[in-house]
């Protein structure tokens, strides 16, 4: 390999945005590592995408003042090892069960551990755990399921109870009980709608009309904000931030999406007002990360 080659690799390897063909699993690596590794590059790169309306992104920390993107990478990167086995689990589990789902809330729990002892305490990741672990625990069962498969047998496990869950009165049962929104475990519960539904069609859809992987991601992020009751939302600004988000993210696709002049214009005035309610969409964000996972380990 000469020197152009060299650069040219490295330029592939860290540009942002860039489309990475990891689907295939590497000689040598299990299954549960490959699957953990998908759902570590999701998270990562759901942070690093930009520019996200309220979000931590590459350019600011959006609405939030405890998080950086550093922190967000170094979340990330600390829940590798509970991923891996939550996917060792469903392989020696087998299929869907009460046994899978007591299993996966255990290591949810010290995934969770490990995460706040990364972040000093700040929850970065929570509801990303939720639903990247149930879908990971679905694609370790089935090698060939496409990604709709994958998220409804998800949801199955989804609906079994772990009795061993400890009840705290966290912001999103206050928000269901305050405004009646499902929240995270709600959609998980149904196969992620916003997801299957949405966010999907709508990352296929850009990348169809031409828009480069950054765009098509934005746009689907767009896509399951413009239909998510997103309980992070109603927690910092109420109803009104959610219609906000909601008809906001709304106006940037009807403008043609983020890769147009018009979707951009839209997209920066939605920036500006989430700022200014001090709204973020936590939970499409962790969706949109789900929506990455899918959109390569459904394709495996």
């Amino acid at each position: 390999m000469n020197a152009l080659d060299i650069l040219e690799t490295a330029a592939v390897a860290v540009a942002p945005g860039l489309p990475v063909n990891s689907t295939a699993r590497p000689s040598g690596i299990t299954l549960a590592d490959h699957l953990a590794d998908l759902a570590v590059e999701a998270l990562i790169d759901e942070a690093d995408l930009s520019p996200k309306p309220g979000l931590v992104d590459r350019r600011d920390n959006g609405a939030h003042h405890d998080m950086t993107l550093a922190l967000m990478h170094a979340s990330a990167l600390a829940l590798w090892p509970c991923l891996r086995q939550m996917a060792e689990a469903a392989q020696a589990t087998g299929s869907v069960s009460q046994a899978l789902r007591a299993s996966l809330g255990h290591i949810g729990r010290e995934g969770e551990a490990a995460m706040l002892a990364a972040t000093g305490g700040v929850n970065t990741h929570r509801g990303a755990i939720w639903a990247l672990g149930l879908l990971v625990a679905s694609r370790a069962l089935d090698s060939c399921a496409d990604a709709a498969t994958l998220a409804a047998r998800a949801g199955r496990i989804a609906l079994l109870d772990d009795p061993a869950t400890i009840a705290h009165d966290s912001h999103g049962q206050q928000v269901r009980r305050r405004y009646g929104s499902g929240g995270a475990r709600e959609q998980a519960q149904q196969g992620f709608p916003a997801v299957i539904g949405h966010g999907l069609p709508q990352l296929r859809r850009s990348r169809a009309n031409g828009a480069s992987e950054a765009h098509a991601r934005l746009d689907a992020l767009l896509a399951i904000m413009a239909v998510l009751s997103d309980t992070c939302v109603l927690w910092r600004a109420g109803p009104q931030g959610l219609q906000a988000v909601q008809q906001g993210a709304r106006a940037v696709l009807d403008a043609g999406g983020s890769a147009t002049l018009g979707g951009r214009r839209q997209l920066r005035a939605l920036d500006a007002r989430l700022l200014r309610l001090n709204a973020s969409p936590g939970g499409a964000a962790d969706l949109l990360a789900a929506c990455l996972f899918l959109d390569k380990a459904g394709s495996l």
